[in-house]
C-alpha cells in the first residue's frame, strides 16, 4: 500500500465530511494567514534584536497574539528550513539539509501543509515565497510575485559578490515585489469565500540584495549606525568545523576590507523597515475584512541572519544568530493577547499547531507537537529543546539556558546563554558540564537520513 496516498485520500474524506455545506464551512472553521518571511532575524524591535529598528507592524501583531522570544528555525537555509516546517518531517528524516538538494521528489508523498488545508475542505491559495521553488499544483490559487527594481550599477557595495549588495533604489514602494504581493493579498481578503480561507503570503524582503527605496535608507544615516556587539577574536575557541561555516576568509573579509559593514547594517535595517510596512497593509487588509475576527495568524521568519558576529554573514551556521527568528500567533485560539512566551520553541511545531487551532487531526507523519498549551498560559512547563539541523551530523540544541553544537566529527560548542548570551564563551571543554552536555545530547538524532540528491548542474 502506498502509505502517503492512503493519508491524503482519509484526510480528503475527511475534509469533505469535515466541510459539510459551503455555507457551513466558513463558520465552522477559523480562516489562517500564514505570512512567512525570508532571511528576517531577531532584528524586530519587539525582539531587541537591534537598538535602532522600529517595527510597530510587527510589534502590533505581536500585541494582538503571543510572540514567542526564543523561536529557532528547523534548518538554517531556506529550503530545508522550509521543507522541514511546510513537511512535517525534520531533515534528519528526509534527507534535505541544503539548498541545492529539491524537495519535491523527497516529499512526494508527504502531505504538506497546503495539501493538509486544501485535503480538509479549505481554498487553500498562496502567494510570494512559501516553499523554496514554489509548487503551484499545491495551491487552489497561486500568486508568483514579481522581482524587484534594481540600481543601476551592478554593484553597489563594490564587492562583486554576486547579490550580496546592498543600496537604495529610486523607485516606489508600489514598484517592489512585495508591495504588490499584499496588493494581491488584500483582493484575496476582499472577496466573498464559500469555504475556509487558507491565505499564504511569502514575503521575500529582507532576503538579498537589500535594494529598497531611498526613503528607508534616509531613516538610519550612516554616521548613527550601530554594529552588532563582536568579539574580534571569538572563533578562537571554535572547532574547525563552525570555523569552516563561519568562513571568515570570505564574506566577512570582503566586507571590512571594503568599509562596508556599516552600509551593510543600514540595508539590512532598510530592508527590514520595508517590510514592516508591507506588513502593516496586510494587516489593515485583513482588519478591513469579513474575516478579521475569525482568522488565525501565524508569522514567521525562515532563519536567522549573522552581520559580522563570529567573522559570519548570512545564515548557514548552528550559532544563535543564525538560528533565532520571529514566531507569533494570534486569532481565535490565542486568548491571549500581547503575551510573550519565553519556552525554546522550534518551527516543527508550527504545522500541528494549525492544525490544532482549526480543530483538525494532526497527520501521523508530523514530528512537531502543538503550541496549544503555550499559546493558553505562556508560562506553562515546557521540557521539548529547540533542534536546528544544518547538513548531515551537525546540530544545535537550545534550551532556555544552554546552547549545545555537535558536529559530524563529534567536535562541540556549549554557551551558557544565561551568563553568555553573545555565545562568545564555548564551554565544551569544561569537565564540570560532561552531565549538561549528556543531558542536552539526548535531543539528537539516534538515526540520520542519508542527503538527499543534489540538483544537477546545467
Amino acid at each position: 500500500m502506498n502509505h502517503g496516498k492512503w493519508v491524503i485520500g482519509t484526510l480528503a474524506l475527511a475534509g469533505l465530511l469535515s466541510a459539510g455545506a459551503p455555507g457551513a464551512a466558513a463558520e465552522q472553521k477559523p480562516n489562517v494567514l500564514f505570512i512567512a518571511v525570508d532571511d528576517l532575524n531577531d532584528w524586530v524591535s519587539c525582539l531587541g534584536g537591534h537598538p535602532q529598528i522600529k517595527t510597530p507592524h510587527i510589534d502590533r501583531l505581536a500585541a494582538r497574539g503571543t510572540l514567542f522570544t526564543r523561536a529557532y528555525c528547523v534548518a538554517p537555509a531556506c529550503n530545508p528550513s522550509r521543507a522541514a516546517l511546510l513537511s512535517g518531517k525534520r531533515p534528519f528524516s528526509t534527507g534535505i539539509y541544503h539548498n541545492n538538494q529539491p524537495w519535491r521528489p523527497v516529499l512526494r508523498d508527504v502531505l504538506t501543509l497546503p495539501q493538509f488545508f486544501k485535503q480538509n475542505g479549505y481554498h487553500v491559495v498562496g502567494g510570494g515565497k512559501i516553499f523554496h521553488g514554489d509548487d503551484p499544483s499545491y495551491w487552489h490559487e497561486y500568486f508568483k510575485r514579481s522581482g524587484d527594481p534594481r540600481p543601476k550599477v551592478e554593484s553597489v557595495s563594490g564587492l562583486n559578490r554576486a547579490h550580496f549588495d546592498w543600496g537604495p533604489v529610486e523607485e516606489r514602494d508600489e514598484d517592489m515585489g512585495d508591495y504588490k504581493l499584499v496588493s494581491w493579498a488584500a483582493e484575496q481578503l476582499g472577496k466573498k469565500h464559500d469555504r475556509p480561507l487558507f491565505l499564504a503570503v511569502g514575503f521575500v524582503k529582507p532576503h538579498l540584495p537589500w535594494y529598497v527605496p531611498r526613503k528607508y535608507f534616509d531613516l538610519f544615516p550612516l554616521d548613527s549606525i550601530q554594529l552588532p556587539k563582536v568579539l574580534e577574536d571569538d572563533l578562537k575557541d571554535v572547532p574547525p568545523a563552525g570555523v569552516r561555516m563561519a568562513r571568515p576568509e570570505g564574506d566577512h573579509k570582503a566586507v571590512v576590507a571594503a568599509k562596508q559593514w556599516r552600509h551593510a547594517v543600514q540595508g539590512y535595517l532598510a530592508a527590514i523597515t520595508f517590510l514592516d510596512g508591507q506588513v502593516g497593509r496586510l494587516l489593515d487588509a485583513l482588519d478591513r475584512s469579513a474575516y478579521r475576527d475569525n482568522t488565525v495568524i501565524v508569522f514567521w521568519g525562515d532563519h536567522g541572519w549573522h552581520l559580522g558576529q563570529k567573522q559570519h554573514w548570512r545564515k548557514f551556521a548552528l550559532w544563535e544568530e543564525a538560528t533565532r527568528a520571529p514566531l507569533i500567533f494570534a486569532g481565535p485560539g490565542v486568548p491571549r493577547a500581547g503575551s510573550r512566551c519565553e519556552r525554546t520553541v522550534d518551527f516543527m511545531s508550527i504545522y500541528p499547531t494549525l492544525a490544532d487551532l482549526c480543530s483538525l487531526p494532526v497527520p501521523q507523519h508530523v514530528e512537531g507537537v502543538s503550541l496549544r498549551p503555550l499559546l493558553q498560559n505562556p508560562g506553562a512547563s515546557w521540557d521539548r529543546p529547540a533542534v536546528t539541523t544544518h547538513g548531515r551530523g551537525n546540530h544545535a540544541v537550545r534550551t532556555e539556558k544552554w546552547r549545545y553544537i555537535r558536529y559530524h566529527d563529534g567536535s562541540e560548542e556549549l554557551y551558557d546563554h544565561e551568563a553568555d548570551p553573545l555565545e562568545w564563551n564555548n564551554l565544551a571543554a569544561d569537565p564540570r558540564l560532561a552531565e549538561v552536555k549528556k543531558q542536552l545530547a539526548r535531543a539528537l538524532p539516534a538515526k540520520e537520513a542519508p542527503d538527499a540528491p543534489r540538483a544537477k548542474q546545467e
